[in-house]
């Protein structure tokens, strides 16, 4: 809670956006003026804060085709459209005649988003200017934190390193320069915190464990923190087991075994997870109540951070 920003990501499905909006709804009861960011237009996270926060109450900076939106008291979001990133980042740049000549011209617009890792510097680069005291955005306001409901994992790892690529590639100029201050953001451990998000299954912690290497070699950071999602209850004694192990067969016995069974299989993976991690690992429930499941994550979150 004390960065600039916090980027949650990891393996698709694993429940990462409800876990941004569930931060940020922390970050917000904190007296934090926060706000999520989703990219490539979507909006997962409105929708759950819509559903668990009640209706949005204004709209803020961001002009047409990008809004930064009040859901709740002091929570805000944004869905990042890179090509509108695109049109903001030229009249930034360039004279208004040319800005809206190359924003309007259909060449330009299909080179650039050609261009390999533009959209993910464009994307970074709004949640950069989202993260700033002095904000270029007219009439924008600053926030205490910015959550970033990153890409699946791999693709994460890409937004956040296209600052440095694209720098590195420029060597010189203006896009060099900008690449050179944002990455310094972006790599400061002090500033931007990771979280990555697993399932107690196989394969989003062999991603996750992946996403740890991945991430200190390619942007310099590493995961600060890793929330294993959706953790079934232990139902069952030592003694209930071997009832249930002696009883007659049927279908309610079976479901019996089968939840033991599931349960006990996630402990094992997370149990891997802590054993390979290099950063502390938590637990979030599975939530049964679809209706509260914001709220109940977001005071178990309060209590684990």
């Amino acid at each position: 809670m004390a960065r600039d920003l916090v980027v949650v990501t990891g393996k698709g499905g694993v429940g990462k956006s409800t876990v941004a909006a569930a931060l940020g709804l922390v970050a917000a009861g904190r007296g934090l003026r926060t706000i999520v960011a989703e990219v490539a237009r979507r909006d997962d996270v409105s929708r759950g804060l819509r559903h668990g926060g009640g209706p949005a109450s204004g709209t803020l900076a961001g002009g047409e085709g990008m809004h930064e939106e009040e859901l709740a008291p002091g929570l805000h979001h944004l869905s990042i459209d890179p090509e509108h990133a695109m049109e903001l980042y030229l009249a930034d740049q360039l004279p208004s005649a040319l800005a809206d000549l190359l924003a309007s011209n259909r060449t330009f617009s299909y080179l650039a988003a050609a261009t390999p890792g533009m959209r993910e510097l464009l994307t970074v680069g709004k949640v950069w200017e989202l993260a700033q005291d002095d904000r270029r955005t007219p009439g924008a306001d600053r926030y205490d934190l910015v959550v970033l409901d990153a890409p699946a994992t791999g693709h994460g790892v890409a937004v956040l390193s296209a600052p440095r690529t694209f720098a590195q590639t420029a060597r010189l100029g203006r896009i060099a320069r900008q690449g050179r201050t944002i990455d310094a953001m972006i790599c400061d451990p002090k500033r931007t915190g990771v979280i990555a998000v697993a399932r107690p299954e196989e394969m989003p912690v062999n991603e996750t464990l992946d996403l740890q290497d991945a991430l200190r070699d390619d942007v310099g950071l590493e995961v600060e923190l890793v929330i294993c999602n959706g953790m079934l209850p232990q139902r069952f004694t030592p003694t209930d087991v071997r009832a249930l192990e002696a009883a007659p067969d049927g279908p309610e016995v079976r479901a019996a075994r089968h939840a033991h069974a599931r349960a006990g299989a996630q402990r094992t993976q997370l149990r891997r997870l802590r054993r390979r991690a290099r950063a502390v690992v938590t637990t979030l429930p599975h939530v049964f109540d679809e209706g509260d499941r914001l709220a109940i994550l977001a005071r178990e979150l309060d209590g684990a951070l």
